[in-house]
């Protein structure tokens, strides 16, 4: 299964992400975990040490080897560069292993000044593709509302795009967005969960403005995962609650995308 998980900053994707990634885990998955959203964390959601979290250095970081395999040399304007690079061995060489998950960590692309940053992009990119139509493991992609790492032609691959809603207009106002954008992508399973839900109203809330869109399962509001992202720790190792609540979301996503 491939999914990718979008929504609003702050929503609790990331959370979402890694508590998933332990569950395919201890479930007996290979999991591959991608980091695409600049502001996330997901080694500490999924529960990484910082020693562990070395080997996963931000790909958009590593200038040497953007250029060694892009053959693009940074502030080099209008230059011209590689738009297959290879990228198939990036997972192995420059991830963050726990059990079965490994982690591949994209970093932040500067969007301005110091020259043309276009073969980051690209490198980023095809390794999304890659992942996508050629990994025989469990794919979980932590996206920016954006999607800008996503290109039409690898969509089709993504079994399901999750967006993170928490009860609150902006937050559903974003997920129209992500809807809209994954629309003109040609991705067609588009779910939501809810998180950081406190009574039924709160998840009536979020059915009632995002009609049309499959409703696969809640977080509640928890402390305790307040508190692990207080401490850096994965909320998978903090509270039983939400780890069923993530397994029953889960299950119903592969139900929807049997």
């Amino acid at each position: 299964m491939k999914v990718a998980i979008s929504g609003k900053g702050g929503v609790g994707k990331t959370t979402l992400a890694g508590v998933m990634a332990r569950i395919l885990d201890s479930r007996g998955f290979k999991v591959l975990a991608i980091d695409a959203d600049p502001d996330s964390n997901l080694g500490d959601a999924i529960g990484f040490s910082d020693d562990e979290l070395i080997k996963a250095k931000p790909l958009a970081e590593m200038e040497e080897f953007i250029e060694e395999r892009t053959g693009s040399k940074k502030g080099e304007y209008g230059s011209f560069f590689r738009l297959n690079p290879r990228v198939d061995d990036i997972p192995e060489r420059f991830s963050a292993v726990m059990n079965r998950i490994r982690l591949v960590v994209l970093g932040n692309i500067a969007k301005g000044g110091g020259g043309c940053f276009c073969a980051e992009n690209v490198l980023l990119k095809n390794l999304i593709s890659y992942v996508l139509t050629e990994r025989d493991e469990y794919v979980i992609v932590d996206m920016e509302a954006g999607l800008e790492h996503l290109g039409r032609g690898t969509t089709e691959y993504i079994d399901s795009l999750i967006v993170v809603v928490e009860p609150g207009k902006r937050s559903i106002q974003t997920a129209h967005q992500v809807k809209r954008l994954a629309s003109d992508l040609g991705i067609k399973n588009v779910s939501i969960v809810g998180n950081k839900i406190a009574s039924p109203e709160d998840i009536a809330l979020i059915m009632d403005n995002l009609k049309g869109f499959p409703y696969i399962g809640s977080i509640s509001f928890n402390e305790k995962i307040l508190e692990a992202d207080r401490l850096g720790l994965s909320p998978y190792d903090m509270d039983s609650i939400v780890k069923s609540q993530v397994e029953e979301i889960i299950d119903n996503l592969k139900k929807q995308t049997a």
